[in-house]
C-alpha cells in the first residue's frame, strides 16, 4: 500500500523518470508459441491479490500472456518504471496517477485496481487510535498528529474530508509521514495521536485493542475507486492488442477475486508475509471491474482543495479509460 499511495516523493521520481528515462515500451517480448512476456509493477499488499489469483487460475495464460510480477520500490519506482518500459503495466492509486497526469507523465489507466467497500466499520482503510485515546470520532482528529504513509496524497486528503464531514476543522492537522508497518507501534506508544492505516495493519491495530474512529475512503466518496492498473500511452498506442488482452485478464481476475474471498486469503500467503491469523480476519476490499469515475472526480476535487496538484487541474479524460 505504501507504494500504491505514493505522493510528492513519487512525483519527483515520476518527473525524473519521464524526462530522463525516455520511453521504450518494447519489453513485451513474444516468446515461443506466441506467448507475450509481461512484467507488472506491483506492491506486495492485499490490494493486488486478484492479479496473483488470476495468474494461478490461468486467466492470463489463456490470453497468451505470461505474467511476471515485480515489487517496485513504491509508486516512486512503479510509475517511472512503466514509462521507461521496465514494466509493461503497473499498479498505483488514483491520486498518484492524477499527480502524474498534471506533470504530463505519459501514463493511462487500463483497468480498475481496487475499491473501498463503501461501508463504514467494514472497510479496508481507516484512521485508528489506541484503546485509551480520548479521540472517539472524526471531528476529534482536528489539530492532532496523524501518521500517513505519504504526505500530500490520497491518505491525508481523504482524512481531511472525514474531519470536514464530521464538523471539524482539518486545517490544523499535523500529518507525519511514516511507513505503514511502523504505524501500529507508533499508535500504541503514543508517537502519534492516530494513524491512517490499511489492511493488514488496520487489523494489527485493532487486535491490540485500538479503535477505528474515521473511515476516510467511505467518507470521501461512495464506493471510492482507490487504485488502478496503468500503462504508458506509448504502449497503448503501439500494442493495443496486448493492452486489450491484459485488461481482459485483469477484469476476469477482479471478478473472480470478488466472488471467492477464501481463495483471495489463500493467495495472500503466497506473496506476502502477513501472519496467517491476520489473513483470516482482515477486511478485504472490493474489486469491481468498473472504475467509479464520479468517485475519482471527487478525489480530484478534494486533492485540488488541499493543494496537492499545485496550480494544475487533473484532466481525467487523459488518465482514465
Amino acid at each position: 500500500m505504501r507504494r500504491f499511495i505514493a505522493g510528492m516523493a513519487v512525483l519527483a521520481l515520476v518527473a525524473g523518470g519521464a524526462a530522463g528515462c525516455g520511453s521504450s515500451d518494447d519489453g513485451d517480448t513474444p516468446a515461443a508459441g506466441g506467448i507475450t512476456q509481461v512484467k507488472v509493477g506491483v506492491i506486495p499488499i492485499v490490494d493486488v491479490a486478484p492479479i496473483y489469483l488470476g495468474q494461478q487460475k490461468g486467466f492470463f495464460k489463456t490470453r497468451n500472456i505470461e505474467l511476471t510480477m515485480e515489487s517496485g520500490q513504491g509508486g516512486a519506482a512503479i510509475v517511472p518504471g512503466v514509462v521507461s518500459g521496465q514494466f509493461q503495466f503497473g499498479f498505483s492509486n488514483m491520486t498518484s496517477l492524477m499527480i502524474a497526469q498534471t506533470k504530463n507523465v505519459p501514463v493511462k489507466v487500463v483497468a480498475n485496481g481496487v475499491a473501498s467497500t463503501g461501508e463504514a466499520g467494514k472497510d479496508f482503510g481507516a484512521v485508528a487510535v489506541r484503546k485509551d485515546s480520548p479521540i472517539t470520532k472524526a471531528a476529534d482528529l482536528a489539530g492532532k498528529k496523524i501518521a500517513v504513509n505519504t504526505l500530500k496524497n490520497i491518505g491525508d486528503t481523504t482524512v481531511r474530508e472525514s474531519v470536514r464531514k464530521a464538523g471539524g476543522d482539518p486545517s490544523g492537522i499535523n500529518f507525519v509521514e511514516m511507513p505503514l508497518p511502523n504505524m501500529p507501534a507508533a499508535v500504541e506508544n503514543g508517537q502519534v495521536d492516530a494513524a491512517w492505516v490499511v489492511e493488514p495493519w488496520l487489523s494489527v491495530v485493532t487486535a491490540a485493542g485500538g479503535r477505528a474512529v474515521a473511515w476516510n475512503f467511505v467518507d470521501a466518496a461512495p464506493n471510492l475507486t482507490v487504485a488502478g492498473y496503468f500503462a504508458s500511452t506509448k504502449l497503448i498506442a503501439d500494442d493495443p492488442d496486448l493492452v486489450k488482452r491484459f485488461t481482459e485478464g485483469v477484469n476476469e481476475s477482479l471478478a473472480y477475486a470478488d466472488a471467492h474471498p477464501d481463495e483471495v486469503r489463500a493467495v495472500l500467503a503466497t506473496y506476502t508475509k502477513i501472519d496467517p491469523k491476520v489473513i483470516a480476519s482482515l477486511t478485504l476490499p472490493k474489486w469491481p471491474t468498473e472504475i467509479n469515475k464520479p468517485s475519482v472526480q471527487t478525489l480530484a476535487d478534494l486533492g485540488a482543495k488541499d493543494g496537492i496538484f499545485g496550480s494544475a487541474t487533473p484532466d481525467l479524460s487523459k488518465i482514465l479509460p
